[in-house]
């Protein structure tokens, strides 16, 4: 498993400054809960399927 940045170097910086702006929370979710901190719950369960390949939530990673 390999994880990476999206490549798009724009798109990483808004999400960077959207997650300091929130403190680490998902500048995508409206609730801030445990399960919204970056690495998302929801990526995190994505990244342990073995069959999952693409983008998190707000696109910051991708999973080979």
């Amino acid at each position: 498993m390999a994880v990476r940045l999206n490549e798009d170097k724009e798109m990483v910086q808004a999400i960077r400054e959207g997650l300091k702006r929130t403190g680490g929370y998902c500048p995508c979710r409206l609730e801030r809960t445990e399960e919204n901190k970056c690495i998302c719950k929801e990526f995190r369960e994505q990244m342990a399927d073995p069959d999952f390949k693409g983008y998190c939530h707000c696109m910051l990673y991708y999973k080979d």
